[in-house]
Order: structure tokens, then sequence, then C-alpha cells
């Protein structure tokens, strides 16, 4: 991938774009280091389409997703009117859609979203903002619809709009084989969609079977589309979307035959486009040492033969002759990837010497579920291992489990003659708000409070299964979760200081942070952002930091030539790691929010992937393992 200057259209942009262009896509695709740098670019765009137009009497006219991949873009923009005076007042905005049947002031209301996260804290006046009222009567909805076209017609139309691909690859909720010219309308949303949603509305028989969103043809009307995506989990629908055909089974492929559209993806979403997954395909490359791994593990992969086993002709039919006639032969090329794997595993990640650890958990069992098997392996090397649980994950817990733990208090009260009133209070308060409770509502403090109690004994009694120490547990509950709802705060000053508190405290040599940014839910890579926010801070101090190594396993593995330390796991360890998963009752048999399509439990994604992991070694033709854990080192940068 190279820098190059972006295309001069109609609508003011940068003179350039701060993203590395990539190669093979049927639309411009540009991949950036980090969400947030992405995001700051959209918003300087932004902002300098709405002086231009300004500049000759107008007023820019934009079209907002209510989406997690916009969202960097939305605080960038709130920070620039709050820290440099940014005047939003020459800005009209048009929302893509909305829920069918949400009132705008329940908590899974886009206009109460886009509310929350933008409109209330900037000064775009209240009669240039459009959106789109899931509580139209069902009579007035295709007049509605009517309306929110002519408005669109009488702004001006939209100069810049924005979107999102979901995983399905609908743009608004322009479901797959949705309509090249539809309009504004209601769709009928994709099973998919529903169980994307699920989280947000607490249950998915809780989602609405119908939305309300610009169409097709309507987005396509834009002077300007952006579309913008984030984490590996997008990376094979952003594949599908910029390299395939366009084709209304993938919605966000239309926006190919647009005459100015760009696509705006960040390290993780770029994933699996041939550009960044296999250059090599696409003509000549740099062949840096980290080039020259990935293409000779692919290989080995394509072929199914050994490192060691390769030869000239294998390269040759696979379009690696040029990285043999400048790194070869074969055998050269083979023996010095070899030697990197080799070098790779280690069975004593933090070293032989005592030192102290600390490893965070977003989640109150990530830490088992990703590295089970490095803490036991940590602890038997005499490492002191501090584990730091960020949340409490009050959030994940189904109302059935804390009615029994609330009836289990209760009956212990009455059993050893405890009578206490504020007991009773709380029993009959938590009863009552559970029987009450409608589906997409948020629980009370109280049964909050008891979710995270269940949370809390899960994850001692998990890692007290790896050997930790009680001593050495740290329940954090940092401030940007406690919302009760899956959208979470941005992190702020007060999550940073708790973070940065605990590392001063215990000082480790050696920090596990979670790398596994495709978490559906957002949490994980909000916490590595405070982590690494902490961090920066303490080695602009001091000069120095820890060793910081990033672990996954919940939702993805690294792949082989990502891999910096793996850590071999013997049946016993593994045995023992799927022990401390099994003390996480509250998300075993049936996870609230499982994320994802993936059906198994997560003692059996834990499993296979480790497993996996360990098989992949062994097909590259290094010593056989029964199971390994992977680890990147973190360096430095945002994610």
């Amino acid at each position: 991938m190279t820098s190059i200057p972006h295309p001069t259209a109609s609508v003011a942009r940068p003179d350039s774009v701060s993203g590395m262009a990539v190669r093979g896509t049927r639309i411009p695709t540009y991949a950036f280091d980090s969400h947030q740098q992405l995001g700051r670019y959209v918003a300087q765009l932004l902002v300098d389409l709405m002086r231009q137009r300004s500049a000759v009497g107008h007023r820019a006219v934009v079209g907002l997703p209510i989406s997690t991949a916009a969202l960097s873009v939305y605080r960038e923009l709130v920070r620039m009117h709050r820290d440099e005076g940014l005047d939003l007042s020459p800005l009209v905005v048009f929302t893509l859609d909305e829920y069918l049947g949400i009132g705008r002031d329940q908590l899974q209301s886009h206009y109460r979203w886009m509310h929350e996260h933008l409109l209330a804290h900037v000064n775009i006046a209240v009669e240039n903002i459009h959106t789109l009222d899931g509580m139209t009567a069902p009579e007035n909805v295709d007049e509605h619809c009517r309306q929110y076209e002519a408005e669109i017609r009488r702004a001006g139309g939209i100069d810049l709009l924005l979107l999102d691909v979901a995983r399905n690859g609908r743009i608004a909720f322009n479901e797959p084989f949705s309509q090249r010219h539809s309009r504004t309308r209601v769709a009928r949303l994709d099973p998919l969609s529903r169980r994307d949603a699920a989280s947000e509305f607490f249950t998915e028989d809780a989602v609405p079977s119908s939305a309300l969103t610009m169409g097709i043809g309507t987005i396509l009307d834009a002077r300007r589309v952006l579309l913008l995506a984030q984490s590996e989990g997008r990376a094979e629908i952003v594949r599908q979307s910029v390299e395939g055909d366009v084709t209304n089974r993938v919605p966000a492929s239309f926006i190919a035959e647009h005459p100015d559209a760009t696509v705006l993806v960040d390290g993780g979403a770029a994933s699996k486009l041939t550009g960044v997954a296999t250059p090599w395909v696409l003509g000549n490359v740099d062949w840096t040492d980290a080039m020259v791994k990935r293409a000779v593990l692919w290989l080995v992969e394509q072929t199914g033969t050994a490192l060691l086993k390769l030869d000239d002709n294998d390269f040759r039919d696979h379009n690696l002759h040029r990285l043999l006639r400048h790194h070869g032969p074969a055998q050269s090329l083979a023996h010095r990837v070899f030697r990197w794997m080799m070098d790779t595993i280690e069975y004593h990640p933090a070293g032989q010497e005592p030192r102290r650890v600390i490893c965070f958990s977003p989640h109150p069992d990530d830490d088992v579920i990703s590295m089970g098997g490095t803490l036991i392996r940590l602890v038997e090397d005499g490492h002191e291992v501090h584990i730091a649980y960020m949340t409490s994950g009050n959030i994940a817990v189904f109302d059935h489990d804390a009615q029994r733990i609330a009836d289990l208090v209760a009956e212990f009260g009455r059993l050893f003659g405890i009578e206490d009133e504020r007991l009773r209070a709380v029993e009959s308060d938590v009863m009552q708000s559970l029987r009450e409770k409608k589906p997409g509502e948020t629980d009370t403090e109280a049964v909050r409070k008891i979710k995270g109690l269940i949370r809390w004994s899960e994850a001692k009694a998990g890692a007290q299964v790896c050997g930790c120490r009680e001593e050495d547990l740290h329940f954090l509950d940092l401030p940007f979760y406690r919302t009760g709802t899956i959208a979470k705060n941005a992190i702020g000053d007060e999550d940073v200081r708790i973070i940065r508190e605990l590392i001063e405290r215990v000082d480790p040599a050696q920090i596990y942070v979670a790398g596994d940014l495709s978490d559906p839910h957002g949490t994980h890579r909000v916490c590595a952002e405070a982590i690494f926010t902490a961090l920066g801070e303490i080695e602009a101090e001091r000069g120095t930091r820890p060793d910081v190594l990033l672990y996954r396993g919940a939702w993805q593995e690294w792949a082989p030539h990502e891999i910096e330390i793996a850590v071999p796991l013997s049946p016993r360890d593994l045995e023992q790691k799927k022990d401390a998963i099994f003390r996480h009752e509250s998300q075993k048999d049936a996870a609230l929010f499982p994320g994802g399509e993936d059906p198994r439990e997560f003692w059996e994604r834990a499993w296979d992937r480790n497993r996996n992991t360990a098989d992949r070694y062994n097909a590259i033709g290094l010593p056989e393992y029964f199971a390994m854990e992977g680890f990147v080192r973190w360096n430095g940068q945002a994610i």
C-alpha cells in the first residue's frame, strides 16, 4: 500500500488522504492505522465541506449514520466544537434510518443515539436536523417517507453521505436483495440484522421486525459517499463489497456505481483485502522481513507443504517468482522463516526470574478464555500474577440468574434468622423490577449490583483455578461501562486514572492486554484505548513502560505470521483452562450476548482455537504441540 493524493471532485476534501491506498479494489479504498485517525480525517473533510459551502452562501447537507464506525467522527466533531470553538450551525443533517415502532425517548432509538453522541453537544440548529420518526402511524408511513425525500430535495440534495456496512452487507437498513433504485421506505429486517441488534434490546425477540430507511437510490443520489468500516469483524464483507461483483445480495457493493465514492477502513477491516492480505498477487511489493514471513507462510497453506519441503516451483506457481528471484532460493527462504517461527515458541513468556505481571481483562471472563493456559504457566514459573477486571460485566447476566441469587440471599436470611428491613427492601425491589421489566429496558441499580456480584464471584473462582491469589485480583469497575446498556460512554480521565494508579502501584514488568478488537460489543477496543493512554502517560513521565503483550481468543485468534510469542500448552493445561472457564456459570451453555454467528460456547471456542494454533505450527513443520496461545507485542500505536 502507498500513500497517494486523493482525486479531486466537486465536494471539498483535504489535499490528500492520510490513510494508505489499497490496490485491487473496484472502489477507491484507504486503510488507516487507527479508527481515531480515520475519524479525524472524515471530521476534517466534513468541516472543510461546510466552510466551502458557507463561503458561497450555501449550507452543507450531510447524511449521517447511526453506527460505531462513525462514532470516532462524531467524537472528533464534538471535540473541535468544545475545544476549538468550531461553529457547526451552517450544517443540515439527515439521518439514514430508524426502527419502526420505537419512540424517540427509548434507549434503542436512532434519534436518541444521534443526539447523545453528537447533536446534543454541538450547535446545529434544531430546524436543520431531519430524522425519520419510528412512531409514525402505519397509515401515514408512506407519506412520511415521501416527505423525507421532499425535504432532501428542498435542502438541495445531500453533499456528503457517510455509510456503515453491516456484516450482511446492508447499508442503512437496505438489507440483502434491496432494489438499486429504492427510495426512503419501510424495510423488513434481515434475521442477521435482528441478531446483531439483540444486544441493544437485551433479547432478539424485542428487536423490531421493520425499520424506516433511506433507499439505495436515495443514498447514491448524494454528491459524495464515504463508506466507513472498522475491526476484523467487518473484513470479509468489506472484501466482498469492494472487490466482488456489484450485486443486490451485498447492497454495499452498489456504491461502486457512484461517481465519487470512497471506502475508509481501519487495519482490521482491511485485513482480508487482496492488496493487504496477499499484495504480491497484484504485482511488486516491498519485501520487508514481515512481508517475506507472511508470503512464505501463506505459501505453506496454499501448497499444504511444510516449510522445509518447499521448492522453487512452489514459489513460481503461486506468483512469488519475484520473491524467489531477489531472496531465494527456496531453501534459503524456508530456513529463514523456519528460524523466525521457532523463535516465537516460548515456554516462559515472562522469563524464569520472578516478576510481577498484570493481565487486564475487559470482561470478567476474558482472562481465562483468552490466556488461561498462560496464566497457569506464569503462576507455575513463580511470577506474581495480578488480574485487573476492567468492567463488571453485569449486563451479560440473565434475569433468571439474578432472580435465583436474590431468592438465595432472602432464604439465607430467613434460614439463619437474619431480620433486616434493608435486606427485605432490596429483595422486594429486585423481585418487582424483574417482574415489571419490559423488553429493551435497563435494570434497576439493585439488579445491576446483583448481576455484578455474580460476575465478581465467577471471576474469582476462575482465576483461582489458574492458581492466582485472591489478593492479586483487582475489580476496577471503570466508569465508562456503568450505563446499564450495551452502548458505553467514551473513555474519560477517571478511567485512565484508575488504570494508571493500578499500574504504578503494582509496577509490573509485563502487561497483557486484550487485542481481540472484533469484540462485537466494543468493550475490548475501549478498554485497550484506556490502557494505552495510561501507558503513554507513564512512558512520557518515566521514559519507559512495561512490556505489553496482546492476547486474543474469545472472538478470533492471531494468524501464524502475526504471532511473536507462542506459549505451548499440554493436555493438562488445556483441561485446567477449561475448568477455569466453567467457573463462569452465568456465561456457560447460553451466554446472554455471545456475539456473532459462532454457536459454540466460549470454552469450545478457546479449546478449538488453541488446538488450531498448534496444528498450524505443526503444518509449517515445527514441533508438534497439543495446543498453543499466541501473543503479539504492542508497538505503542493507537488502535
